[in-house]
């Protein structure tokens, strides 16, 4: 955020429901009620020609959100390291992850929520090659925030971001990016995410960091924001 004001853009950020400084609230954690609390806030703040950058679950939230409300107010979208089009196998979708899976994922969450994290942590930021030097500053960070979200929230979110279908085109330009690392060794195929999440799209392009963790935003900060900085004024 700060990078983005230095260079002279108004920059916004929400803390999605039952996260953060949001209210605990123990129902709307699914994507709809994701989009349209974004779209409420966007017509609150009245925001017009909004460029819209949603990293992980955060990228199904935007592809939803112009899914289900439309561009008038986007002018572009950027998705890093993002959970559509879709997680969950089916008949259709036979490259993702089994429902069991993501099942048993969910249900090793809420008993042991503080250690889940802990570990979650650390694959999320440094799921890379032997040898990467991993920050503990930063990890100690994302547990932070983790633990400022709700167990509630945290439980059903992975149903939202592992069982909705994202298959729609908007139609702005849209970049989809992925950390190749996470992807190649997740039961998510990257094959089937970034790339597929730009072949959808009509004006979408795809940039794809080898190597790079799914928490490629923080540990990669320079590289990622000097590409969005460059996708912004292009």
């Amino acid at each position: 955020m700060l990078f983005f004001l230095h260079h002279g853009y108004r920059v916004i950020a929400h803390d999605r429901r039952g996260h953060g400084r949001s209210s605990q609230t123990g129902d709307g954690h699914d994507m709809d009620h994701y989009a349209d609390d974004l779209a409420a806030l966007t017509a609150h703040l009245d925001l017009k020609n909004a460029i819209h950058v949603g990293h992980s679950t955060g990228g199904g939230e935007v592809v939803h959100y112009l899914g289900r409300h439309g561009e008038s107010r986007v002018a572009k979208a950027a998705i890093i390291s993002a959970v559509p089009p879709l997680m969950v196998k089916t008949a259709a979708n036979l490259a993702a992850s089994p429902r069991k899976s993501l099942t048993d994922f969910r249900r090793s969450s809420p008993p042991i929520v503080r250690n889940f994290i802990a570990i979650f942590r650390r694959s999320f930021l440094w799921l890379q090659p032997p040898g990467a030097k991993a920050s503990e500053a930063i990890i100690q960070n994302w547990w932070r925030q983790g633990m400022m979200g709700g167990a509630k929230a945290h439980y059903d979110g992975i149903v939202a971001f592992s069982q909705t279908d994202f298959h729609c085109r908007p139609q702005e330009d849209q970049r989809a990016r992925a950390g190749d690392a996470w992807r190649r060794r997740s039961n998510r195929p990257y094959a089937d995410a970034g790339p597929l999440s730009a072949k959808l799209l009509k004006n979408g392009t795809l940039k794809t960091y080898k190597g790079f963790p799914h928490g490629m935003p923080t540990t990669e900060a320079a590289t990622i924001n000097a590409d969005l900085l460059a996708f912004l004024k292009g």
